[in-house]
């Protein structure tokens, strides 16, 4: 008598899963448009940067400047700054909402590992006790980047700056 009980209820069970209709829709197409793609690529680094860092960087490849409140025709560039606590980034754009080019200044963040070594070695004793990150960036050029860095052995103090590459300037 289980078996009839159980096997009906099965029955029923499946018979209302097939009953299901599957309706397809047609989605309307996207176009998906990189304008300050080459920002991006070249502003990143190998080694992985301070997340805040990135998110800025992020949002100002993807700011629109014709959906601003302040967009005029009129106007042939815009400058927009960006703020965070760790940092922050002035951008220039065009009137078609191309980055022209921007000067970032980040402190205390991620040290790129290559920095870290060539102060090392040339520095053994010394430790570091703040950083500031620069970057400049133009889109003829390209992006340049430098750290300040403040280097500490007991009660001295010394100053110095590097490239990326951790080549002393």
């Amino acid at each position: 008598m289980k078996k009839i009980v159980f096997g009906l209820l099965a029955l029923g069970l499946t018979t209302q899963v097939s009953a299901q209709i599957i309706k397809t829709e047609e989605l309307s197409e996207v176009t998906v448009v990189a304008t300050n793609y080459k920002y991006l690529n070249d502003v990143n680094s190998q080694e992985v940067a301070s997340i805040p860092v990135q998110m800025l960087e992020r949002k100002v490849a993807s700011y629109d400047i014709k959906n601003s409140d302040f967009y005029q025709d009129d106007y042939d560039l815009y400058n927009i700054t960006f703020f965070i606590p760790e940092g922050k980034i002035l951008a220039a754009y065009d009137k078609d909402g191309k980055l022209i080019r921007t000067v970032e200044r980040f402190k205390d963040i991620n040290i790129p590992l290559a920095v870290k070594e060539a102060v090392l070695d040339r520095f053994p004793e010394w430790t570091i006790s703040k950083d500031i990150y620069r970057v400049n960036y133009s889109d003829q050029k390209g992006s340049k980047k430098t750290y300040k860095l403040t280097l500490v052995n007991g009660d001295k103090t010394l100053k110095i700056k590097t490239d990326e590459n951790g080549n002393f300037i």
